[in-house]
């Protein structure tokens, strides 16, 4: 649960009501979605926990099983990767505060930068982008010195931004004498009708699914130290969905607050980084500039940096360690050009979230189908260490694993597509039409599909396959 609680405090975690916000939902439609998707997501999370705290594997032995011990190596490497977008994404909020306070701290100077043209990279103020890059170096300075450090840093950080955030609303709500701002008030530009149900909620919701899809699969990793599964499911349960909620909650009456104290557009003040740099108090931009750093690096480094560096070492280890890894992490998750992703909610939602939401949600089918459905969660732990084993498939692969994997892919976002908008221009690299337009009306659906249909298909695939050896629990006598 103290996993969830510090994972959830962070800046994207902050803007995801902004983005629905945005897209034309009032507070509380907003609040439902996230809340509902984090439900949701909550059931393979839990499902693919069990593995970890039943036989003590971490995700990429766990995904052996399923996809072979050279197999693992695919869903390892696609979570890898979308992990480093997560890297590229935070760090940018992390360059954003540096920025701030520098700019607080220096001045105009500083603050007052202009933007420069620098071709596919886009136009970015140059002391931004340094301070993205020295974001990124002090994450890595930290990795470096190991996880002990790593968990002395979140330690700190976490109970830090929590008091934070809190004690900003309660200046808030007095400098407003209680007046909760427009946000609050606003209402829903989509009404509760078919526009709201039917064209808007489906991809919010499914983008939210994926927001945490990524740590669904490899939560093995953590809850392989759970003392059993009550705890695990217990902490998870009550964690994430609750967590999430009060972030959300809190972000929303944070930024209704402060538009109601500095008679500003809500839409001028999501952005954690815009609101602290309202503050009337230049100790307080800074200070507040730095928390927004902190609670970047708190998440960002567990479980988007770590994971990555790992599972690209899993993959490669006879050309990658550990220090390797986390800098192709660093470089991968740069060339994302995370500042465009976020330049718009519909680039950020539809793009980014809905179009990795469906890559992963076909790998979490695969998992649960395998675990659940095939091995009734039983699995023979030594044999998983194992190269010519009874998970060595063929040559090291389980083909049905692969082939269900691509299935649930090609449903979910093979009809990707991208909105057109008010100014006539496309929001994302997809056509309008979908790249495969008999499959768009599934992409809002992406992640839903994507898991469903991986699952049954692997089922079908694998369960007239399996053979009682590939089940068979440790048994340390004969073993």
């Amino acid at each position: 649960m103290a996993l969830w609680v510090a994972m959830c405090m962070n800046a994207a975690t902050w803007t995801l009501a902004a983005s629905l916000i945005a897209l034309g939902m009032n507070w509380i439609q907003a609040l439902f979605t996230i809340v509902l998707a984090n439900l949701i997501i909550l059931i393979p999370m839990l499902l693919n926990s069990h593995a970890g705290a039943k036989h003590g594997i971490s995700f990429p032995v766990f995904a052996r099983a399923a996809y072979g011990v050279r197999g693992a190596n695919l869903p390892a490497v696609m979570r890898g990767l979308v992990a480093c977008g997560w890297f590229g994404i935070q760090t940018w909020f992390g360059g954003l505060g540096l920025n701030l306070a520098l700019g607080a701290a220096i001045g105009p100077v500083w603050s007052e930068a202009t933007p420069v043209d620098l071709g596919p990279i886009g136009i970015v103020p140059l002391t931004t982008l340094a301070c993205y890059l020295a974001c990124v170096i002090a994450q890595v300075a930290v990795i470096a010195k190991g996880f002990d450090s790593l968990r002395r840093f979140q330690a700190i950080a976490a109970p830090v931004v929590i008091g934070a955030a809190a004690v900003l609303i309660v200046v808030l709500l007095i400098q407003t004498g209680g007046n909760l701002g427009p946000v609050m008030l606003q209402p829903s530009e989509l009404g509760w009708g078919t526009r709201f149900w039917f064209v808007v909620f489906p991809i919010s919701l499914m983008a939210n699914i994926a927001f945490w899809s990524t740590l669904s699969l490899n939560m093995p990793d953590f809850t392989r130290f759970a003392q059993n599964q009550q705890a695990q499911r217990r902490g998870q349960s009550w964690g994430l969905p609750a967590t999430m909620l009060v972030v959300s909650l809190m972000a929303i009456l944070a930024t209704s607050l402060a538009a109601e104290r500095y008679s500003v557009d809500p839409s001028l003040l999501w952005n954690p980084d815009a609101l602290v740099a309202h503050f009337d108090n230049r100790l307080a931009v800074i200070v507040g500039a730095l928390i927004i750093v902190l609670s970047s690096f708190q998440v960002n480094m567990a479980a988007n940096l770590v994971s990555a560096a790992l599972d690209f070492t899993h993959a490669l280890p006879k050309v990658l360690n550990f220090r390797r890894g986390v800098l192709v992490t660093v470089a991968l998750g740069t060339l994302v050009l995370p500042w465009k992703l976020l330049a718009s909610p519909e680039s950020y939602v539809f793009v980014w979230l809905g179009f990795y939401g469906g890559v992963m949600g076909a790998v979490g089918g695969v998992l649960v189908a395998d675990y659940w459905l095939v091995r009734r969660t039983e699995l023979n732990v030594p044999e998983l260490f194992r190269f010519n084993g009874c998970y060595h498939f063929n040559n090291g692969w389980n083909i049905r694993a692969v082939i269900a994997t691509a299935i649930g892919v090609v449903f979910a976002v093979g009809g990707a597509y991208s909105t057109i908008g008010p100014d006539g221009v496309k929001t994302g690299p997809f056509p309008p039409d979908g790249l495969i337009p008999i499959l768009r009306p599934l992409y809002d659906f992406n992640w839903l599909i994507a898991f469903l249909v991986a699952m049954v298909a692997y089922w079908l695939l694998a369960a007239h396959k399996h053979h009682r050896h590939h089940t068979v629990a440790f048994d340390p006598v004969t073993s």
